[in-house]
């Protein structure tokens, strides 16, 4: 087995990391892990409430931990949450065990996508789009620690699926 035992997908929100990282898995036959479900159940409760109760450093502390304890699974595709590589150790970390790969769009595609879902705590805002821009723009430095990228725009979950699929391949040769 590769020194890389998984894939992990960085991305802001919206950008295809839990739909195309299930597909991942399911097409090599590996388990697709959300790094928020983890956190989630490790504190029994949402992420929006831990936002809303104790805090996004809070939240950045659990998530790093969460992290660190994901990097040492095997065979796994890794969905992280938007802002996992706001710490770069936790970067470091996944990509450790991992084959890092950052999934980018634009932040009109993105609002399309998350627009009615209700669990983006970060943009609860009356301006949702302007938003999305503010948080892209600040963590570009961060995701761009990222060797492999892939813009998902306008691009169907198969197209972006092989791709993924090809990256892993010769990662792990």
């Amino acid at each position: 087995m590769s020194a890389k035992r998984n894939i992990v997908l960085f991305g802001f929100m919206g950008t295809g990391k839990t739909r195309v990282g299930q597909a991942v898995a399911e097409r090599l036959g590996m388990t697709y892990v959300d790094l928020d479900d983890l956190i989630e159940a490790r504190e029994a409760t949402t992420i929006s409430e831990i936002f809303a109760t104790k805090g996004e450093p809070y939240f950045r502390r659990v998530e790093a931990e969460v992290a660190a304890e994901a990097a040492n699974l095997e065979g796994r595709v890794i969905a992280t949450g938007g802002g996992v590589v706001l710490n770069e150790a936790n970067i470091h970390a996944l990509e450790r065990t991992g084959v890092g790969i950052c999934l980018s769009a634009t932040a009109e595609e993105i609002l399309e996508r998350v627009k009615h879902e209700t669990h983006r705590p970060l943009l609860a805002t009356e301006d949702p789009l302007s938003k999305i821009h503010e948080l892209l723009a600040y963590r570009a430095p961060f995701y761009s620690k990222v060797d492999r990228r892939i813009d998902t725009t306008g691009q169907p979950v198969e197209a972006i699926v092989q791709k993924i699929v090809a990256i892993w391949r010769r990662a792990s040769q």
